[in-house]
Order: C-alpha cells, then sequence, then structure tokens
C-alpha cells in the first residue's frame, strides 16, 4: 500500500463517488483528509465515516471567499496541506447554439475555476515547505470525446492544460501537479449519462474497454494516491488514463 503518513490531502466533490472514494483511500495509506463539497449533509456523512483522520466543510468552490474559509478552517484542523485533489465536477450535455453563457460559465466554474481557487488557497503552505502534490480529476474526454458531451470535454481539456502550466510555474519550488482522465466509471453521473443515451449504450462502452469491464471509484483512488505519495516524486506535468484501455482503442 502506498504510504501517505503525515499528508494531510484536501479533496473536492468529497461527498460520494470518485471523492469519496479518494478521501478513504487516503486515510487509508495513513494520511488525514479534509474533504470539501457543496452538499454539506453529503460531506459531513462520508467524514464521519472516515473518522478521526477525515474533517468536512461545506463550500461551493466556484465562490473564492468560500474556498478560502474553507481551506483555512479545515488547514486549522488537521494542518496545512500537502496535498490536493482536483474532483469537484459535473457533465454537460449541452447544444453548443442553445446553450446559455450563464450555463457555460456554470460548466467552467466547477470544472476549470474552481480547480485553480482551490489550488491557489493551499498552494502557499506547500511553497513555502518546498513540499506538495496537486493532482486534478480530468477525463479521457479531454483528449478523445463523443457528440452530446458538449462542453464537457472542452472543460476538462482545459483542466489538463492548467495542470501541464501550473506544473510548470511550481515544480521549482518542490510541488508537483499531475492529471488522472477516467474513463466509463460507475459513479452517479456515469448513471445520469446512461440515463440520457439510447437504451444499448452501455453494453456500447462496456465493449469498447480492453480490459472487459467497467470502472470503480476504488480504481481511480489508488492511482491518485500513487500521485500524491513520495513515491511519485519524480512525476509531474502528466495526464495519466485510468480508463481500461478506451483510449488506447481509439488512439
Amino acid at each position: 500500500m502506498t504510504d501517505l503518513t503525515g499528508h494531510r490531502v484536501l479533496v473536492t466533490g468529497a461527498a460520494r463517488g470518485i471523492g469519496a472514494a479518494v478521501a478513504a483511500a487516503v486515510v487509508d495509506a495513513g494520511g488525514r483528509a479534509g474533504l470539501l463539497d457543496i452538499d454539506a449533509d453529503g460531506v459531513r456523512a462520508t467524514a464521519r465515516r472516515l473518522g478521526a483522520s477525515a474533517a468536512s466543510a461545506p463550500c461551493d468552490i466556484t465562490d473564492e471567499e468560500q474556498v478560502a474559509a474553507a481551506v483555512a478552517a479545515l488547514s486549522a484542523e488537521l494542518g496545512p496541506f500537502t496535498g490536493l485533489v482536483n474532483n469537484a465536477g459535473r457533465n454537460s450535455y449541452a447544444d453548443p447554439v442553445a446553450m446559455t453563457t450563464s450555463q457555460w460559465d456554470e460548466v467552467f466554474g466547477v470544472d476549470l475555476k474552481g480547480a485553480w481557487l482551490t489550488a491557489r488557497a493551499v498552494l502557499p503552505p506547500m511553497l513555502g515547505a518546498r513540499r506538495g502534490s496537486i493532482v486534478n480529476i480530468a477525463s479521457m474526454h479531454a483528449s478523445l470525446t463523443c457528440p452530446g458531451m458538449f462542453p464537457y470535454a472542452a472543460a476538462k481539456s482545459g483542466l489538463v492544460g492548467l495542470t501541464r502550466s501550473l506544473a510548470l510555474e511550481v515544480g521549482p519550488q518542490g510541488v508537483r501537479v499531475n492529471a488522472v482522465s477516467p474513463g466509463y466509471i460507475e459513479t452517479d453521473l456515469l448513471a445520469e449519462y446512461f440515463a440520457q443515451s439510447a437504451p444499448d449504450e452501455r453494453q456500447d462502452a462496456l465493449d469498447k474497454h480492453i480490459l472487459g469491464r467497467l470502472g470503480t471509484p476504488a480504481d481511480v483512488a489508488a492511482v491518485v494516491v500513487f500521485l500524491l505519495s513520495d513515491a511519485a516524486g519524480f512525476v509531474t506535468g502528466a495526464d495519466w488514463p485510468v480508463d481500461g484501455g478506451v483510449s488506447a482503442r481509439f488512439a
């Protein structure tokens, strides 16, 4: 098991799905986890399940004042963060003509702006300690996508670009920044996608997977925890696919 003893990791979108799995994996690896989510009841429940090594705060990550206050509160309780996982995100199935500017801003506010705001909040102590790791949860849609996902692919492509750019900025101060790009992972967001798709979409998706199954949140969490850990100390600016081989099939 990857060791995160002495690490304190902030996880956004931690009430459920991949975020909750990452938080659990951080605690299982010996670290402490700070959980953020706009779902106040959900994130508190997740933190309670994880026990004394976890703490939570409700937060809209698109609001810089809420981000600053939540990070300050959790840092006071857990200690300054050595890791950040920008997991909070939202799907979008918009029509490029009918979509409104407010709907566009909502997607990019969560999927891209929020990642910058949380990174900005946790970076000062990381840079001061010359130690830290940021992992941005992107998507395989950042490199290959399909109709009906507008503008989700654009937002996730931007997150991969932010990953590379931020890695260049903070790498000389000892902070690493990487992205993880999940494919079809069994989460509520995937269930939502299948619900609005054709009846045979799930089987079509399954048939694309070299490994013959869809992914689980724990599959993603295992890679994230590795990237957070000192074992990945020479890894930065990279985008790691966790997609069961879908991107290899269509590369």
